[in-house]
C-alpha cells in the first residue's frame, strides 16, 4: 500500500515539527490511540485500536525516526503486532516547508500487512489507512489552528 499527501498547516514550520513528536499531541491526534510513549529522542511506542472492516484489533508499535534533519524532513519507520488480526509495518518520508505563514507538510508512505488483515483484501486495507490518515490530520489541523490562535 502506497500513500501520499500534502497538508497546509497554519503554524510555523518549527512548531509543527515539535508537535509531531510530541506524545501528547500524537494521542489526541491518532485515531483509536489509547498511549503514546516516548522511548528516546528517537523511538516511539503506542497503543492503537484499530478497525479494518470486520477486524477489530489492538495493535502495539514501535516508532523510529531516523534521517532526521529537523525542522525539515525525516524517515519514519513502524511496526505494530494487532496478535490474531495480524501485523503491519511501513514508513513515511516526512517534508515540512514554509510558505507563507504556513507550514507545508508533505509525505510519502508505504505499508505492508499480514495474518487476517491481509486476507480482507487490499482495497479495504488501503481505504482504512487513507481515512486514518486524512482523521489524523483533521484532528492535527484543527490543534494547531487552535494553538496558533491562542499565542502558544
Amino acid at each position: 500500500m502506497d500513500m501520499s499527501g500534502e497538508q497546509r498547516i497554519p503554524a510555523p514550520q518549527q512548531a509543527v515539527w515539535d508537535s509531531l513528536f510530541d506524545p501528547e499531541v500524537l494521542k489526541l491526534c491518532i485515531p483509536g490511540c489509547e498511549s503514546v510513549e516516548k522511548v528516546s529522542d528517537t523511538q516511539f511506542t503506542a497503543k492503537v485500536v484499530v478497525a479494518v472492516g470486520p477486524v477489530k484489533a489492538k495493535f502495539a508499535g514501535e516508532v523510529a525516526l531516523e534521517e532526521l534533519n529537523a525542522p525539515n524532513n525525516c524517515t519514519i519507520n513502524g511496526k505494530g503486532s494487532g496478535g490474531i488480526a495480524g501485523f503491519g509495518k511501513g514508513n513515511a518520508k516526512v517534508e515540512l516547508s514554509t510558505e507563507g505563514n504556513e507550514t507545508i507538510l508533505k509525505y510519502t508512505a508505504n505499508a505492508s500487512v499480514g495474518g487476517k488483515l491481509a486476507q480482507i483484501g487490499a482495497r479495504l486495507v488501503d481505504s482504512t489507512a487513507k481515512k486514518l490518515a486524512d482523521e489524523f490530520f483533521k484532528r492535527f489541523v484543527k490543534l494547531m489552528t487552535e494553538r496558533a490562535a491562542a499565542g502558544a
